[in-house]
Protein backbone atom coordinates (compact mmCIF):
# COMPACT_ATOMS: atom_id res chain seq x y z
CA UNK A 1 0.00 0.00 0.00
CA UNK A 2 1.25 3.27 -0.99
CA UNK A 3 2.52 5.44 2.49
CA UNK A 4 1.69 8.76 0.76
CA UNK A 5 -2.05 7.77 -0.64
CA UNK A 6 -4.14 8.24 3.20
CA UNK A 7 -6.89 5.35 3.43
CA UNK A 8 -8.96 6.76 6.05
CA UNK A 9 -11.00 9.99 6.10
CA UNK A 10 -8.98 10.72 9.47
CA UNK A 11 -5.34 10.62 7.61
CA UNK A 12 -6.52 12.77 5.01
CA UNK A 13 -7.68 15.32 7.49
CA UNK A 14 -4.52 14.92 9.89
CA UNK A 15 -2.65 15.61 6.74
CA UNK A 16 -4.49 18.63 5.65
CA UNK A 17 -4.66 20.15 9.12
CA UNK A 18 -0.38 19.89 9.22
CA UNK A 19 0.14 21.63 5.68
CA UNK A 20 1.69 24.02 5.71
CA UNK A 21 3.65 22.54 8.90
CA UNK A 22 3.19 25.14 12.34
CA UNK A 23 4.65 24.22 15.77
CA UNK A 24 2.73 24.71 19.10
CA UNK A 25 -0.25 27.05 19.63
CA UNK A 26 0.08 27.48 15.61
CA UNK A 27 -1.58 24.40 15.21
CA UNK A 28 -4.57 25.82 16.48
CA UNK A 29 -4.94 28.27 13.22
CA UNK A 30 -7.30 26.70 10.59
CA UNK A 31 -4.33 25.98 7.34
CA UNK A 32 -6.42 28.67 4.72
CA UNK A 33 -5.73 31.45 7.69
CA UNK A 34 -2.71 30.22 8.37
CA UNK A 35 -1.30 31.27 4.79
CA UNK A 36 -3.32 34.20 4.44
CA UNK A 37 -2.43 35.55 7.71
CA UNK A 38 -2.54 39.48 7.25
CA UNK A 39 -5.42 38.78 5.40
CA UNK A 40 -7.45 37.45 8.68
CA UNK A 41 -5.67 39.46 10.48
CA UNK A 42 -7.04 42.41 8.88
CA UNK A 43 -10.76 41.12 8.38
CA UNK A 44 -10.16 40.40 12.31
CA UNK A 45 -9.70 44.01 12.95
CA UNK A 46 -12.42 45.22 10.67
CA UNK A 47 -14.56 42.89 13.12
CA UNK A 48 -13.38 44.31 16.18
CA UNK A 49 -13.85 47.64 15.17
CA UNK A 50 -17.64 46.69 14.33
CA UNK A 51 -18.16 45.47 17.62
CA UNK A 52 -16.56 48.21 19.47
CA UNK A 53 -18.71 50.62 17.65
CA UNK A 54 -21.97 48.47 18.36
CA UNK A 55 -20.89 48.51 21.89
CA UNK A 56 -20.16 52.28 22.31
CA UNK A 57 -23.85 53.04 20.47
CA UNK A 58 -25.14 50.58 23.38
CA UNK A 59 -23.55 51.99 25.56
CA UNK A 60 -24.26 55.74 24.65
CA UNK A 61 -28.34 55.18 23.63
CA UNK A 62 -28.98 53.02 27.18
CA UNK A 63 -27.22 55.42 29.92
CA UNK A 64 -25.64 54.14 32.18
CA UNK A 65 -28.38 51.35 33.30
CA UNK A 66 -26.66 47.52 34.25
CA UNK A 67 -28.83 46.01 31.35
CA UNK A 68 -26.86 48.70 29.09
CA UNK A 69 -23.33 47.75 30.21
CA UNK A 70 -24.20 44.38 30.02
CA UNK A 71 -25.08 44.64 26.13
CA UNK A 72 -21.96 46.69 25.55
CA UNK A 73 -19.85 44.00 27.08
CA UNK A 74 -21.37 41.23 25.01
CA UNK A 75 -19.87 43.27 22.01
CA UNK A 76 -16.73 44.57 23.58
CA UNK A 77 -15.19 41.52 25.38
CA UNK A 78 -15.35 39.42 21.93
CA UNK A 79 -13.91 43.22 20.07
CA UNK A 80 -11.16 42.61 22.05
CA UNK A 81 -10.33 38.90 21.98
CA UNK A 82 -10.24 39.91 17.86
CA UNK A 83 -8.19 42.27 18.54
CA UNK A 84 -5.65 40.04 20.69
CA UNK A 85 -5.87 37.31 18.15
CA UNK A 86 -5.46 39.58 14.89
CA UNK A 87 -2.30 40.51 17.40
CA UNK A 88 -1.31 37.25 17.62
CA UNK A 89 -1.52 36.32 14.34
CA UNK A 90 0.50 39.45 12.40
CA UNK A 91 3.27 38.87 14.82
CA UNK A 92 3.47 35.29 13.43
CA UNK A 93 3.14 37.23 10.20
CA UNK A 94 6.29 39.17 10.72
CA UNK A 95 8.31 36.73 12.39
CA UNK A 96 7.52 34.43 9.24
CA UNK A 97 8.91 37.54 6.90
CA UNK A 98 12.06 37.41 8.70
Amino acid sequence: MNASNPSTPQDRLRQWWASPPRTGLQRIISPWEYRHLRLSAGLRIGGAIALTTLGVITLGFGGGTGKAVAWSLVFLLPAMANLVFARWELSIAGSAAA
